[in-house]
């Protein structure tokens, strides 16, 4: 009898002790509840800061300016004064050529114009004989006529026109004199013309650096026949390369999409890889063309090179300023939702989402400006947009903090 008493006695109290926990459970904390049933966000806040837009591309440096130096004229090459890798400046002896029969037609020219000026002077003594001869002619011829007009039939009419005619041979005399050294003046012209063709075609025979900068590549050695550079020199053998490499072009292809955003002056952060170096420059040129083939427009920078420590063929990595605003409202680029209409969620003041739809400005590498739609200071979320509903109560938790520090941090600021 006792036994049962006493089992009735334990039911009793685990269920009283059931019911006591039952209750407990369902009389909980409010706000822990509600804890648990509001969802956490990451959120940062739209700040005013300045913000780029940039273009990573890797450059070749070339060099500024790169020619083969032919011969003008056919010779043989007497003496080379280069080899690669040597330093030349401007107007500075490369090679000089032995061209013989050049010499000779300049000794034929140096005779050519020798040979006129003593012609000259030969037509000119012609021309003070001729001169001589008519002036006694025209005095016989005058003092004749005045004779015949003082005493008419003095003087015969056969005697004076013969006095005439002389005159006028004497006369023609002269003019044709004179018209031989003019022709012998020009003949001096051209003789001094073709000297200074010959004298000309001679000082090519002297290859002479036409700017300064480092020979690449010799073709040619002592007693190598060189032909004359023409039109078609690209078949020809040249002497040497000249490459100016104190100054390098560096060129870079910027994708179709950015070509608008490139003008010169635009700011451009060079970093060489091979040598450490980096450097600021700014674009100088580009082709305002793009190509069909790669969708991209060659652009550079020029790089000064004073002391050759870097090369052509190297390549750079180089960055571009394609678009920048000191002061603007920029978030995060995951902060932002894509589409018809961009948009951003934030938390109101009152712990509520609400999404925006805002206008997009630069985008940065991470970041993005928004132009419309948000104002700075507010807290914009950045994960999990998609599950969120408009007026939904959240946490927000700063995206580099937690739960504990955010609730900290409200504690302190009431």
């Amino acid at each position: 009898m006792r036994a049962k008493r006493s089992y009735a006695i334990g039911v009793v109290i685990v269920v009283v002790l059931l019911l006591i926990f039952w209750h407990r459970q369902r009389a909980g904390s409010p706000a822990d509840s509600a804890v648990a049933a509001t969802p956490n966000v990451s959120v940062v806040a739209a700040e005013r800061k300045p913000i780029a837009r940039t273009l990573d591309v890797a450059g070749v440096f070339q060099a500024f300016q790169e020619v083969d130096i032919h011969g003008k004229v056919s010779g043989y090459i007497r003496r080379i004064n280069v080899d690669i890798g040597d330093r030349v400046h401007q107007g500075e002896t490369l090679a000089v050529l032995e061209v013989p029969e050049l010499q000779a037609q300049v000794l034929g020219a140096e005779s050519g114009v020798e040979r006129s000026q003593q012609q000259i002077a030969q037509q000119q003594e012609d021309v003070s004989r001729a001169e001589a001869n008519y002036a006694a002619t025209h005095a016989n011829y005058e003092r004749l006529k005045s004779a015949s007009a003082q005493q008419p039939g003095l003087i015969a009419a056969q005697e004076l026109d013969n006095a005439q005619a002389q005159d006028g041979v004497a006369a023609a005399q002269v003019h044709a004199a004179k018209a031989a050294v003019a022709a012998a003046q020009q003949q001096l012209g051209m003789s001094r013309a073709e000297r200074q063709q010959v004298a000309s075609m001679a000082q090519y025979a002297t290859i002479t650096a036409p700017f300064s900068g480092v020979v690449t590549a010799r073709y040619a050695d002592t007693g190598s026949l060189i032909p004359a550079g023409t039109a078609n020199s690209g078949t020809v053998q040249a002497v040497v390369r000249l490459a100016q490499s104190d100054v390098l072009r560096l060129r870079m292809p910027v994708p179709e999409e950015d070509v608008p955003f490139v003008h010169e002056g635009s700011a451009v952060t060079v970093h060489v890889q091979a040598t450490g170096q980096t450097f600021n420059a700014t674009v100088v040129r580009f082709t305002r063309d793009v190509s069909n083939a790669t969708r991209t427009m060659e652009t550079e920078v020029d790089i000064p090179n004073p002391q050759l420590t870097l090369a052509p063929g190297m390549y750079a990595d180089t960055n571009f300023v394609l678009q920048q605003k000191p002061d603007a409202i920029v978030v995060p680029a995951a902060a932002v939702l894509e589409g018809e209409h961009p948009s951003v969620w934030i938390v109101d003041a009152a712990g509520h989402a609400q999404q925006r739809f805002v206008t997009l400005g630069i985008a940065g590498a991470n970041s993005q400006e928004i132009t419309s739609g948000i104002n700075a200071g507010d807290r914009v979320i950045v994960g999990g947009q998609a599950a969120l509903h408009a007026g939904e109560a959240v946490n927000a938790i700063p995206a580099h903090g937690d739960l504990v520090d955010y609730h900290a941090a409200q504690k302190e600021g009431q």
